[in-house]
């Protein structure tokens, strides 16, 4: 492509900030969980996300599964990234308007974007996406994998779509100019709240059903309807890209390709569901994959599709050159340079304008 990656606006629209080969590391230390007190976002992790060339990351905060009161666990980790971009104000800036985007880019800034994988902090008050919006939350996943209050995940049995409850929560969503996003939700559920929407909507990081049949992937019948609503879907960096489980970058290229035929150039992206800063010992990480995968299904966490001998990342897209070597793969297949800055982050960018407002 003829312009470079520092040149364009990149926006991971699931991503992570952290060290992951640090102590405190969900990766390090095999933790079910990782609460946002234990990142790391040290001196090698704020130079790798600047050397990447990302100009914004939609971090996961609050509650997603686990033993915590759903509600305070979530107020509590947006208090602690708000302290950990006031204590890294020199390299961070919390996204707010698409504007925010374009001046972190001017600024040289990466921009953090507060993003939920489960609204089960709402719990039965629709009212408080306004409290959150207020707090600088910009998106809301409706579900993890499981089921919740809202609706069903990709995992839950019974696939019995969005609550009413759910459509409440929709709708606040849509008035509080809050993105919904439809990752990991059943299908059902995904189908009925891009229907019920009147903003439009996102599936921040998934892979196409089409090309591998599992769960965590969408349908292109999902991923036509987003797309028809002016919204927008994000690939990601996992092995539900591959049927062995084995993926590869090449594996990635094929779902963003398909994506595009479904969806159109203007509607898709990336989600990578994964940090910059790369793992070091890939072989000592092995030795604690098993215990974490054990641990998701044992929480009713996991998806059909995780193993313990498959990494949760594409080992040949990961570290601070990936998304130079996705605009490179995706120039050898033939994307033109306009094409390429839309996937990594104009897109992105133009559905910010369109839900959040400039």
């Amino acid at each position: 492509m003829s312009a470079d990656i520092e040149d364009l606006i990149v926006v991971n629209a699931l991503g992570g900030l952290d060290n992951p080969n640090a102590p405190a590391s969900a990766s390090a230390s095999g933790a079910l969980v990782q609460t946002s007190d234990q990142l790391t976002i040290d001196e090698r992790t704020l130079a790798d996300a600047h050397a990447s060339g990302v100009t914004a990351i939609n971090v996961t905060l609050g509650y997603t599964l686990g033993d915590f009161p759903p509600y305070q666990h979530t107020l509590d980790e947006i208090r602690t990234w708000d302290a950990i971009i006031a204590a890294h104000s020199r390299d961070l800036m919390r996204i707010d308007t698409a504007a925010d985007i374009a001046e972190a880019k001017r600024l040289g800034k990466i921009g953090i974007i507060y993003g939920f994988q489960n609204a089960a902090a709402v719990e039965d008050r629709p009212e408080r996406v306004a409290e959150f919006a207020g707090l600088g939350v910009r998106i809301i996943q409706l579900t993890y994998n499981q089921a919740n209050q809202i609706g069903d995940g990709s995992m839950a049995p019974g696939n019995r779509g969005l609550t009413p409850l759910g459509r409440q929560v929709v709708e606040a969503l849509n008035e509080h100019r809050v993105m919904v996003d439809l990752s990991h939700s059943g299908e059902r559920t995904c189908l009925e709240a891009a229907r019920a929407s009147t903003q439009p909507i996102s599936i921040n990081h998934t892979g196409c059903r089409a090309l591998v049949d599992l769960p965590r992937n969408k349908t292109d019948e999902e991923l036509r309807l987003v797309a028809s609503k002016g919204g927008f879907v994000g690939i990601y960096f996992m092995p539900f890209v591959n049927a062995s489980g084995h993926a590869t970058a090449a594996d990635v290229v094929e779902h963003i390709a398909h994506a595009v035929n479904v969806c159109g150039e203007d509607h898709v992206g990336i989600g990578t569901d994964g940090t910059i800063t790369a793992i070091d010992d890939l072989d000592g990480y092995r030795a604690l994959l098993a215990e974490q995968v054990a641990q998701r299904q044992a929480a009713g966490a996991s998806a059909a599709g995780e193993r313990a001998d498959t990494f949760p990342f594409v080992v040949d897209l990961r570290g601070v050159d990936q998304f130079r070597e996705l605009a490179r793969l995706l120039d050898e297949r033939g994307y033109s340079s306009t094409r390429i800055e839309k996937i990594l982050g104009l897109n992105f960018h133009n559905y910010a304008k369109a839900v959040w407002g400039s």
